[in-house]
């Protein structure tokens, strides 16, 4: 990601998380960024090898997919290149997209990336909506939008989505006095941020000792902003992070949910929130589906079955990530076959059901690797379903080139001071300067 530190690290987990049925963190390679190979022409025995380069865990190797597809295509073999964090991942894609050199067949790009990729590397990259089986109705519109220019290419097909949701302790919300069946949990938040705030006053009022309601600042900022269509750019491309109201608002409430005792003074993806995951420190916090994999993977296993997930006050996307193929590559019409296949609804289901990774096809919405999904830390919640429909419901949303720069000061540079005795005023003051300056390098 663009942004180097901890939001930088966020997007990185969207992608590097979490598994429904592992939910580890796992990286194929170091950190370096080297995406550099050569293995992109003739495969071993007369094969014509496809090269991936991916950051985290993407999962098509894990859920089989390569294996399938070359098993499809004998003439086939498939190696993925992987650094472990978006981060180092980004800027070496750009370096090499840049000087056309160092390329694999296919490359991701995050959700935080692709504004830029499509303002400024459009030209070095095939237009997959000629791709044979390749249809813009084969996405939620909005994603397919994310990838495509003025001009009407497409350069990137999408593979993940993340619709939000809130994932939640029924016990804790039982000790507190709180209903904890999910249809009843979401109705005492529905339509609103604020009323979820006042549902965490509740919550407090009888907390279990040592709890809060919410896990960290970062995470309920995240949540409001990730359902405005406007955000911190506009259409035209202005930044207006610091007079769009949307945002004054959610950083001000997010402020006050602190400033109340409602939340933990932890930033997401760090070991001492990964701390309170363990050891039951909070009873809510802002559940895309690959957030399951986390809480899986760094809970304790007496927890197992103890989370439930409820509709989001609000809709909102949080995570995502497309396939793109450079024009340079050695065999683009190869790569654009699978980048294609990789992404088709049946492959998306697949991968969900392996790796956590929500389809962006609403095709597979109706098939059985979703509808029937099970999650340990859920219980018979019938998450493929709940996400299913959060995802159907988000709009539409300017993605600017530098999102994560602002993301990570408003929340890092940000609303975590407020935990830590700041003002909101100072807060705010705060990150708006960070933010700035970031902006101007």
């Amino acid at each position: 990601m663009r942004a180097r530190n901890r939001t930088a690290r966020k997007a990185m987990v969207l992608a590097a998380v979490a598994s429904l049925g592992a939910g580890l963190l796992a990286g194929c390679a170091d950190d370096g960024g080297d995406d550099d190979s050569d293995s992109s022409s003739g495969g071993g025995g007369g094969k014509t090898t496809i090269t991936l380069g991916l950051f985290g865990t993407q999962g098509f190797k894990e859920a089989g997919l390569y294996t399938e597809y070359e098993k499809l295509n004998p003439d086939i073999k498939i190696a993925e290149n992987v650094v472990e964090r978006n981060e180092n991942y980004y800027p070496a894609l750009v370096n090499h997209l840049t000087t056309n050199s160092g390329l694999q067949d296919i490359q991701a790009v995050e959700v935080g990336n692709i504004a830029e990729v499509v303002n400024t590397q459009a030209a070095k990259l095939m237009d997959l909506s000629k791709v044979e089986g390749v249809k813009s109705s084969n996405w939620l519109d909005w994603k397919w939008k994310q990838a495509t220019t003025k001009d009407g290419q497409t350069i990137g097909v999408g593979t993940d989505v993340g619709p939000m949701a809130i994932c939640y302790r029924k016990d804790l919300f039982e000790q507190a006095g709180l209903p904890s069946d999910r249809e009843e949990v979401g109705k005492l938040w529905a339509g609103s941020w604020e009323k979820f705030v006042e549902v965490g006053k509740d919550y407090q009022a009888k907390a279990p000792k040592g709890t809060t309601f919410l896990d960290s600042p970062g995470g309920l900022l995240n949540a409001i902003v990730s359902g405005e269509s406007e955000k911190f750019y506009d259409a035209s491309g202005e930044v207006i992070y610091k007079t769009n109201p949307a945002i004054k608002a959610a950083f001000d409430l997010t402020a006050q949910a602190a400033e109340d005792g409602l939340i933990g003074n932890q930033t997401q993806f760090q070991p001492a929130w990964d701390t309170t995951i363990a050891n039951s420190k909070f009873a809510a916090m802002s559940c895309p589906p690959w957030m399951l994999g986390y809480i899986k993977g760094k809970s304790k296993p007496e927890a197992a079955g103890k989370w439930d997930v409820a509709t989001s006050p609000k809709p909102g996307n949080w995570g995502g990530t497309f396939l793109a193929v450079p024009k340079s590559g050695k065999n683009t019409e190869e790569a654009a076959k699978l980048a294609a296949w990789l992404t088709a609804p049946e492959q998306q289901a697949k991968l969900f059901a392996k790796q956590g990774s929500f389809p962006s096809a609403p095709a597979a919405y109706d098939l059985p690797q979703v509808t029937g999904a099970k999650n340990t830390m859920t219980g018979d919640a019938p998450i493929g379903t709940i996400f299913a429909a959060a995802a159907q419901q988000i709009p539409a949303q300017v993605i600017g080139p530098k999102d994560q720069i602002i993301q990570q000061g408003l929340t890092d540079n940000g609303v975590i001071l407020v935990t830590q005795g700041k003002s909101a005023e100072e807060a705010w003051n705060t990150a708006t300067k960070t933010i700035d300056n970031n902006l101007e390098k």
